[in-house]
C-alpha cells in the first residue's frame, strides 16, 4: 500500500469515540503500512479545529471491509507499538526532507 496523505494534500477530517464517550475530531495525517499491516496517524483538532499545539498523534490498525468501510483498531503490544512509531518517524523525515526539496 503506498503511503496516502502527510504531504500537504486535502485534509480529510474524521470524528473518533473515545472509550469514555468523549468524541475527538481529527486530521487524517497518512495511512501506511508497517510489516504487513496498514495503520493511521490521526492528529486530534482543538475545539476549534485547529492542529493541537503539543504535536499529538494518534496511531491505529487500519483496514477496509469488502464494501470500502474503514476500520481502527487498537495497538495491542509495545513491540508492536514501537515498530510502527518508528515506521511513522521514517515518513515525517522523509516529508521533511522532500519539503526541503521543493
Amino acid at each position: 500500500m503506498e503511503n496516502k496523505q502527510l504531504k500537504g494534500e486535502d485534509d480529510i477530517m474524521v470524528t473518533l469515540n473515545l472509550d469514555n464517550g468523549q468524541d475527538v475530531e481529527c486530521k487524517i495525517l497518512t495511512i501506511f503500512e508497517a510489516g504487513e499491516q496498514d495503520y493511521i496517524a490521526l492528529m486530534p483538532l482543538d475545539e476549534k479545529g485547529n492542529e493541537n499545539a503539543d504535536g499529538e498523534v494518534y496511531i491505529y490498525r487500519y483496514s477496509e471491509d469488502e464494501e470500502g468501510n474503514p476500520s481502527l483498531d487498537n495497538i495491542d503490544s509495545d513491540e508492536e507499538y514501537e515498530i510502527v512509531s518508528d515506521r511513522f518517524d521514517e515518513l515525517l523525515d522523509e516529508a521533511e526532507f522532500d519539503a526541503m526539496d521543493d
